[in-house]
């Protein structure tokens, strides 16, 4: 497996700050010129590209693998679906960067496909939530983190990924009404210290999405960012595997359709966004299309 071969940001950490945006297509026209000048401009160490199945549909190609993200609900929860054609996020170190090469995209790809509002993200605290808690502590680690989230066979698949893309939105003032105590056991873990709890209650984030206990294991990586505007505020969570099935897996639990146990983040959080997209490979230094005929 070469990770040469891959989107480089899906397996390296976040830039500083980031601009995310999903893109619909536009009715009766024909994506293929659009996709090509984003394949020839796109420079892969900008960020990443996933597109997702209705344009892959429109193409009249297949990305085996891919699907439209699910709604689902559970007792006082729920998961939006708002599947878009394509998804991109620009990670920069400057905001100015980060605004000019996203607004070059999109110039691009005007002809074709029209963006929702963009969301403009950032490390947060060395890469903690807004809730001061870390942020992707499981994450594997080099070998193993290529192995979770990069495809590995497949002319015009291997090498590529699959990510899920979710804005979160935080209710921040109800949180902060919690004791310490009480936020702990929100994420089953001590904020100050990182420190898993070990009687933490089975609604604990950590025990709904612990990634060792699905069988077949669940692991991803995962390259989730806050956002936050003058009136709310939040988390794009962004998880990357070799396949969709991980993260749906630790959806339905969170959820609770495994147990009846909800996770305890929709007690302040709640998702208002959900997009599975597919990560194509890189190849001579640009974006790998093959498998979509271009």
């Amino acid at each position: 497996m070469n990770p040469l071969a891959a989107q480089p940001s899906i397996l390296s950490a976040p830039r500083a700050l980031g601009r995310s945006v999903t893109l619909r297509l536009l009715a009766e026209t024909d994506p293929r010129p659009a996709l090509k000048r984003l394949r020839e401009t796109w420079v892969p160490a900008w960020g990443i590209v996933g597109l997702g199945e209705p344009l892959v549909r429109a193409l009249g190609a297949t990305v085996p693998g891919l699907r439209p993200f699910p709604a689902m609900a559970g007792a006082a929860c729920g998961v939006a679906s708002t599947q878009q054609a394509l998804w991109i996020r620009v990670g920069a170190d400057d905001r100015s960067a980060a605004f000019d090469r996203s607004e070059q995209m999109l110039v691009l790809l005007e002809s074709a496909f029209a963006p929702d509002e963009p969301l403009d993200v950032f490390l947060y605290a060395g890469g903690r939530d807004l809730t001061g808690y870390e942020d992707g502590t499981e994450n594997p680690k080099e070998q193993a983190a290529i192995d979770a989230t990069l495809v590995t066979a497949g002319a015009g698949l291997r090498h590529s990924s699959f990510v899920a893309v979710q804005k979160w939105v935080h209710d921040l003032r109800r949180f902060r009404t919690h004791p310490v105590e009480r936020r702990n056991a929100i994420f089953g873990r001590r904020v100050d210290t990182n420190e898993e709890i070990d009687d933490a209650p089975e609604s604990a984030h950590i025990k709904r999405t612990a990634q060792e206990d699905f069988d077949p294991p669940a692991f991803m990586v995962r390259r989730s960012m806050p956002w936050a505007t003058g009136h709310e505020q939040g988390i794009e969570f962004v998880a990357f595997g070799e396949s969709l099935d991980r993260y749906e897996r630790a959806l339905r639990r969170m959820v609770g359709h495994d147990d009846g146990i909800v996770d305890a983040l929709f007690t302040f959080s709640h998702p208002v966004t959900g997009g599975y997209y597919w990560c194509p490979p890189v190849a001579g230094g640009r974006l790998d299309l093959t498998l979509l005929g271009l």
